[in-house]
């Protein structure tokens, strides 16, 4: 596919390479502001932050480090804007295993694995009208989802429960609705990781993971539920910082022409905004370094630079700014693709400005159903069981749940699992937390007459826990596994539940189960 320069603005006059603009223009330094969206540290807005908006800053993005219950939160976005009343709000509340808004107590809502077993697409729908209206009471703009990536790669370590499933097509009828259900709240969908990243080995916040597939392949299955959601009027769209050959054998998506301009503008027709995931990730930045990976998005096609998820101080922002001017001054930049960029920055806050309304009414209906159940009811739904059922458990549990590493998009400090809410509904429950180094004998000795109930996340990607969990069940054939991330191969277990993710609700849903306490 051939690279074309698209320039849609008129361009501004720019001083001639190696010239910086006088220091009291500050044209150009606003240009650049309006394109960032980057994160900051603290429940308030910090001094530099507020000096910022007042300057042009053109956006934010929430992380959990931001936020501590609804009413701080509120009052944070509110001081937000009353620094720049044109600010996008943005956070990355997938729900699921990635939630911001229910860090501490793990989320209210299964994410999209659970929902792609349910496959009802009007459940989902109202799911992500649920995010929505939660998001709209907390005075948020944007939020980085729905993930739209098919995960035909079972052992993806990076996307795996947060993908709706395998099936290009189950996959683009959930993200067509979680866009038309979040969206109906005032709040903008974001989906993501474009091209696609769920047929992947390589988590891109370490590595460069390259796609080597044919672009009759991606029309095929990466892209349909990326045409979805421009269908269902998705207002954003999240580059992907991966390498796919079959479109671009240099560059990495979230900088190439190629795949932002030709593919996702002209082929797809996409005339929303294009963001860039975090800039800050090792797939780019230890390519390019931070500011050249920031001025090569722009350059490629896309219209704001995300950045803060480790990286979230004045000087980063300085850097990012400064690398951009520098870029347009030396010609490296066209200025007119900087002028478009901020240009639609500023269409995208103008359109949210214009759905207050929305949000508003969407906030007013989920403050008065008080927290309605929508996410409990669907994680119900999504359970499957399998072998012998012998459910509810006949006596007392001893819950083993084993530890594996997880990637940085889900916050360590996030509960997960099944044991505290067994044990709320079956208090002779005990439970206990295991890791690699763990064995059979260590298992079995434990067990002190209760039921085995291995609790675990992908245990095909982690040979250690498949082998520890076929241990156990040969010497105890009346364990039950419940399987809390991908179900992939065979079912282990006397029984074993598949919850199709780790959220809270999915451990409750699990919990009801087991106990015996199931709607």
């Amino acid at each position: 596919m051939t690279t074309t320069d698209h320039r849609t603005s008129p361009a501004p006059a720019v001083p001639a390479p190696g010239t910086r603009r006088p220091l009291h223009d500050r044209g150009l330094f606003r240009l650049a502001d309006a394109v960032l969206q980057p994160g900051f540290v603290g429940t308030t807005p910090p001094e530099w932050l507020r000096r910022r908006l007042n300057d042009g800053l053109g956006g934010v993005v929430l992380f959990a480090r931001n936020i501590v219950e609804p009413v701080q939160l509120a009052a944070l976005t509110a001081a937000l804007v009353a620094e720049n009343p044109d600010i996008v709000i943005a956070v990355d509340e997938e729900s699921g295993d990635v939630t911001r808004l229910d860090v501490a107590t793990g989320s209210r809502r299964p994410g999209n694995h659970a929902l792609g077993a349910v496959d009802d697409p009007a459940l989902t729908e109202a799911v992500a009208a649920d995010i929505g209206a939660q998001l709209a009471a907390a005075g948020i703009t944007m939020n980085y989802a729905p993930t739209a990536d098919v995960n035909n790669n079972p052992n993806n370590p990076v996307i795996g429960v947060r993908s709706f499933g395998a099936d290009p097509a189950l996959v683009a009828r959930h993200t067509a609705a979680w866009v038309r259900g979040l969206q109906s709240t005032g709040v903008a969908a974001c989906a993501k990781h474009f091209p696609g990243h769920g047929d992947t080995g390589v988590d891109s916040h370490h590595g460069l993971p390259i796609i080597e597939v044919d672009a009759a392949r991606l029309g095929l299955v990466e892209l349909p539920p990326f045409r979805a959601a421009i269908d269902a009027g998705v207002r954003s769209i999240m580059t992907a910082h991966l390498l796919v050959p079959a479109l671009d054998q240099q560059r990495p998506a979230t900088m190439s022409p190629s795949v932002l301009v030709d593919l996702l503008r002209e082929q797809l027709g996409f005339t929303g905004l294009i963001v860039t995931d975090g800039i800050e990730m090792a797939s780019v930045s230890e390519r390019y370094g931070l500011g050249g990976a920031a001025v090569l998005a722009i350059a490629g096609g896309a219209d704001a630079i995300c950045v803060g998820g480790e990286r979230a101080d004045e000087a980063t922002v300085e850097l990012l700014r400064n690398a951009i001017v520098d870029a347009v001054v030396s010609g490296e930049l066209p200025e007119s693709r900087l002028v478009e960029a901020a240009e639609r920055v500023a269409a995208f806050a103008a359109d949210s400005a214009a759905l207050r309304t929305a949000r508003a009414a969407a906030a007013a209906q989920w403050e008065a159903a008080n927290r309605p159940t929508v996410g409990l009811d669907a994680a119900r739904r999504a359970l499957r069981v399998s072998g012998e059922q012998r459910l509810p458990l006949p006596g007392p549990a001893h819950v083993i749940e084993f530890t594996t590493a997880t990637n940085l998009a889900i916050e360590a400090s996030t509960p997960w699992g099944v044991g505290e809410p067994l044990r709320a509904l079956r208090p002779d429950t005990t439970v206990i937390r295991l890791g690699e180094e763990s064995t059979v004998g260590e298992v079995l000795a434990g067990l002190n007459g209760g039921t085995p109930v291995l609790v675990c996340r992908d245990p095909h990607r982690h040979p250690w826990l498949r082998e520890l969990l076929h241990g156990v069940v040969a010497a105890r054939p009346d364990t039950v596994v419940v399987e809390m991330g991908v179900p992939a191969g065979e079912p282990v277990g006397g029984t074993h539940v598949a919850t199709y993710g780790a959220a809270a609700v999915c451990g409750q849903a699990a919990a009801e189960l087991l106990a015996g306490h199931a709607a």
